[in-house]
């Protein structure tokens, strides 16, 4: 089988490696898409990001979907060629903090494709995949390409958990990226009352206007546009900060009103931050870090029609052609989610 191989900065291949056979309790799993993810796009564009660094070839991938090809000894509720999104969170639910439930914190978590631990945890973009049975949750009625969003989806449904009742709430989303636009999306759903994003693609702002942002401000040209929502100690209820800017950082804590919460998503290394202005507007600094239970979630939402995802998977590339999916996630001008197609291998 095919498999998309990271090996260091701008070295990429496709490659052959040997097919797994499912055992007791798993699941193998004839890939249909996976989505180009940013942390993918950090090892591609520079070999990791912060202190994490490759340091041996690595299969990419998280955001996955695909059909049920074996079944292995005891599963039950799957069928044979059925459409299934797949968690990449796998805790080991033996560790103190998967005994208190928060799985996506466990100590021994195998998320597809990350150089966090070494020997790094290969990742999902392979023709075939073994995942758990557990992992594997029913797509039917969904297009691959949707299946394969639940990942993303489900990011920014924890985050909207992380931060708590959004009824009636102004929100203001810094970065439109996949993760931005969702955070829109999850806003929305739970009851947001207005919302504004900045970005500096006037491309991917469409979308995030297209997605429901009632207001929408390219910070290369518009920043001034931000000066009224910091007036008197600022308007915003809640931040969902989707960049890992410092600047977008700031300038949204200086948008939120006191008591004011972040919700904190992108992630790019350190960030300084304003600590005289958290502390005197007593606002709440909210990290938020992949997910668990919002995994099934995303689907059913999806499935009900109450998220549509569908506009924001804008370029679909076969697997032979793999690295070209990358190169147009990296452009923010043309592209929000690029995806890879291995049912056309």
């Amino acid at each position: 089988m095919k498999s998309i191989v990271i090996h260091a900065a701008g070295d990429l291949r496709v490659e052959d490696q040997d097919v797994e056979e499912p055992g007791p309790g798993e699941v193998q799993i004839r890939l249909a898409t996976g989505g180009v993810c940013g942390s993918d796009l950090h090892y591609y564009n520079h070999g990791g990001f912060g202190a994490i660094r490759l340091k041996e070839p690595m299969v990419l991938g998280h955001e996955v979907s695909g059909t049920v090809s074996a079944l292995g000894e005891g599963v039950a509720g799957l069928e044979m060629g059925q459409l299934v999104a797949i968690s990449p969170s796998r805790p080991c639910r033996n560790c103190r903090f998967c005994d208190e439930a928060l799985y996506n914190q466990c100590l021994n978590m195998r998320f597809y494709g990350s150089a966090m631990p070494f020997p790094h945890i290969q990742g999902a973009f392979r023709e075939v995949l073994v995942a758990d049975a557990s992992q594997c949750i029913p797509a039917d009625g969904l297009s691959a390409g949707e299946a394969a969003m639940a990942e993303p989806l489900a990011v920014c449904l924890h985050a909207t958990r992380r931060v708590g009742d959004m009824l009636g709430k102004r929100v203001l989303v810094t970065g439109c990226g996949p993760i931005g636009i969702l955070s829109i999306l999850a806003a929305r759903r739970a009851g947001a009352a207005e919302i504004v994003a900045t970005d500096l693609s006037d491309f991917t702002l469409g979308i995030a206007k297209a997605s429901g942002a009632d207001q929408v401000i390219n910070m290369t040209d518009g920043a001034a546009r931000m000066d009224g929502y910091a007036a008197d100690k600022g308007y915003f209820d809640v931040l969902y900060e989707c960049s890992g800017a410092v600047q977008a950082l700031a300038g949204g804590i200086a948008a939120l009103r006191p008591r004011g919460i972040i919700a904190q998503l992108g992630l790019s290394g350190d960030m300084s931050l304003p600590m005289m202005a958290i502390t005197a507007k007593e606002l709440e600094l909210k990290g938020s870090f992949r997910f668990h239970e919002e995994f099934e979630l995303a689907v059913k939402l999806m499935q009900g029609g109450l998220i549509d995802v569908k506009p924001l998977i804008t370029h679909t590339v076969p697997l032979a052609d793999a690295e070209s999916a990358f190169q147009i996630a990296s452009d923010r001008s043309q592209a929000v989610k690029a995806q890879i197609s291995f049912a056309s291998a």
